[in-house]
């Protein structure tokens, strides 16, 4: 049987007649291209009643939206029910497949823009822009019924058949730009890795003054040490499954990066400007990212075993021994690609092994996979 979203492809499909009932939204109207819209609010328990999302069985052409990612739907949906009071969800955008009315408060003015839109019940209601945030509140009101009576904005449009709403879908995310992690990290105030990340620029004589704090990169004329975003990572590596209260995840982080300092000299030679942070950063890799994050996750096993200063700080000192020149041919294939510093998850598992082994610390089972790969030539 040809589907409604198929019949759409040539052209839009007849609304249904009415059955009598309607939904009623307060809303203002609007106007974009000669076409009017209409901003709502929506409880967010009709959200999974009244808004459909596009058949996910049919080709791409057919379809409006794209195929649900449902890895996604998890975390957004424990966002909401974590935080009930200060989530936020941007407003979802919607055609609706029947005949809208909208009842203004008057002839001129304000009020001629506001007013009541009338939607019969059996119209179809196809999400353009939203669709896993839609899925994501149906989750959480199933963990939070109390949920539902809270609200989320709606802008809704007449549909005008398959090709304007692909175009619709186009054109609202034609220009959706992620923002730069190290800015999300800046701005994050509930993550606790974060909070601990901008501690550190702000009290640690390592990293004040020189962590780029909006950027996820460093341009090469950088005078910053460390972008925002790698002291994030290494950090989430260093402290990953350890039990500790957000002040002593702190001070513990703190105390080393401050001791790794001690054992690479060419951080305080920047900070005393005896070397340049470009020069740091074109000679050495001990700076980038991968390395924050491979030093992270060598001693978060040793810390794993002990908490002791004493006795973990003993046990890293090895690593004053690490060659970290990007002239050093060791880095290459595990740090370095083709000439550059590489991110990579594989990499960053290489580096991980180089300085294991230094330190004496045996390979994990995938660590181990990974540099058998490496070391014939597979990697």
């Amino acid at each position: 049987m040809k589907t409604e979203a198929a019949s759409r492809a040539a052209g839009r499909v007849a609304p249904r007649t009415s059955t009598g009932f309607e939904y009623t939204f307060p809303a203002i109207r609007g106007v974009q291209a000669g076409r009017e819209f209409y901003a709502s609010m929506c409880p967010l328990r009709l959200i999974p009643k009244i808004f459909l999302f596009d058949e996910d069985d049919l080709s791409a052409e057919l379809r409006a939206q794209r195929v649900l990612n449902k890895g996604r739907l998890p975390a957004l949906a424990r966002y909401i029910v974590d935080n009930p009071d200060d989530y936020v969800f941007s407003a979802l955008t919607a055609s609706v497949d029947g005949d809208m009315v909208f009842e203004s408060q008057g002839d001129e003015g304000v009020a001629h823009r506001t007013g009541h839109l009338h939607i019969p019940m059996d119209a179809r209601f196809l999400i353009n822009d939203g669709q896993h945030r839609r899925a994501a509140i149906e989750l959480a009101l199933k963990e939070n019924p109390d949920l539902g009576d809270e609200t989320i904005a709606v802008v809704f449009f007449c549909d005008a058949g398959l090709a304007r709403s692909q175009q619709m879908f186009a054109d609202l995310n034609r220009h959706a730009v992620r923002p730069a992690r190290s800015i999300g990290v800046l701005y994050d105030h509930r993550d606790p890795n974060a909070q601990i990340a901008r501690a550190l620029t702000e009290h640690s004589a390592v990293f004040k003054g020189f962590v780029e704090m909006e950027k996820s990169t460093l341009s090469a004329r950088s005078r910053k040490m460390f972008t925002l975003s790698a002291l994030y990572y290494g950090n989430q590596a260093l402290l990953q499954g350890l039990e500790l209260k957000q002040d002593e995840a702190t001070d513990l982080a703190r105390t080393f990066w401050e001791t790794t300092d001690r054992l690479l000299p060419e951080w305080e030679q920047v900070r005393s400007r005896q070397l340049s942070a470009q020069e740091m950063r074109r000679d050495f890799i001990h700076s980038h990212g991968i390395a924050l994050h491979a030093l992270g996750r060598v001693v978060n096993t040793i810390l794993r075993e002990t908490t002791s200063a004493a006795k973990w700080k003993k046990r890293i000192a090895p690593l004053k021994g690490v060659n970290w020149s990007r002239a050093n041919a060791d880095w290459e294939g595990r740090a370095i690609v083709g000439g550059r510093v590489s991110k990579s998850h594989q990499n960053v598992t290489l580096t991980v092994n180089y300085l294991r082994q230094h330190l004496g610390l045996p390979l994990s089972p995938e660590e181990q996979r990974v540099e058998d790969a490496y070391l014939r030539g597979d990697a």
